[in-house]
């Protein structure tokens, strides 16, 4: 069956300069001599339309050529429809690509895309939204919408942001529920990841695979913020060891563990982020993980 690429870039995502990529990716796949199209994508996570245009005109492959926000909006919209999603990364942070093994490069990660190698990848949802890579609730979420209400993205005002909050920031309440038990803590933050990645190179949930049925729960308590910096290199640096969630100890300044299914009470109106967008704010999240949820274009 002959491929029929649709390109889908982001003109607001990350901080490169859009008019290169779209002359790299129109003279890549011209030279790949394979059909396609590129559009813009939606402001309003709206692609209902790029559904019937796939059943319509027979595309095979859909690229996002954005961060994680976008493809997880984008693999919101096509689940269950026979397509193959890739990614071209130029977000601020590019977890997923990062995971997955793709190249920053664009040129690269078009190599990868013509190669038409693709797997399946788990997703989960959070209430009725989708989620390709990780959510979080707490200090984390905040900086996601600070940074979304910057003009200026990249990595810089990231980290400006993430240092103007580890000063400001302050512990939320919130009960976990798993089928396993029931607790409550007190936490600067909560991540749930598919992916082991922040983005950046940062890995914050060093054993979550892609793939494995599961996402990975990681619960920065409340401690102090002298000591802070320190238990999160140790997570970063894959130091922390997964816990078995019956042998949960409240004494651990970071809890992690492994579920496919679980419900969080943020009982302080702690904020909401899903891979990387800011959300409203949510008194109870409801998480389960959705297995081999969409395929994608990998190394």
């Amino acid at each position: 069956m002959q491929r029929k690429l649709v390109y889908l870039i982001n003109p607001i995502s990350g901080t490169k300069k859009k008019i290169n990529v779209r002359a790299t990716i129109i003279n890549k796949t011209e030279a790949e001599k394979l059909p396609f199209e590129i559009l813009d994508t939606r402001i309003d996570g709206d692609y209902g339309w790029l559904k019937e245009k796939i059943l319509r005109e027979e595309v095979t492959d859909v690229i996002i050529c954005g961060g994680d926000g976008s493809v997880s909006a984008v693999a919101a919209a096509l689940l269950n429809i026979n397509v193959v999603i890739g990614i071209v990364p130029m977000g601020s942070g590019n977890g997923l690509a990062l995971a997955a093994g793709i190249p920053a490069s664009a040129a690269k990660a078009l190599k990868i895309i013509f190669r038409g190698n693709s797997s399946y990848i788990d997703g989960f949802s959070i209430n009725d939204k989708f989620s390709c890579m990780m959510c979080g609730m707490g200090s984390d979420a905040q900086i996601a919408h600070d940074f979304a209400a910057k003009k200026k993205r990249g990595l810089k005002t990231y980290l400006r942001l993430s240092a103007l909050h580890y000063f400001r920031s302050r512990p939320f309440s919130f009960t976990i529920e798993t089928k396993e038990r029931t607790f409550d803590t007190k936490a600067f933050f909560i991540c749930v990841a598919n992916s082991n990645q922040f983005g950046n190179h940062v890995t914050i949930a060093p054993k979550a695979s892609l793939n494995d049925g599961l996402f990975d729960i990681v619960i920065v308590n409340k401690m102090s913020k002298l000591t802070l910096p320190f238990y999160l290199l140790h997570q970063i640096a894959g130091i922390n060891t997964l816990q078995e969630i019956n042998n949960y100890r409240k004494s651990r300044s970071i809890t992690y563990f492994q579920s496919s299914e679980a419900t969080i009470i943020n009982h302080n109106d702690a904020p909401l982020h899903i891979d990387g967008e800011p959300e409203p704010l949510t008194k109870k999240i409801n998480l389960k993980i959705i297995p081999n949820a969409f395929r994608l274009l990998q190394p």
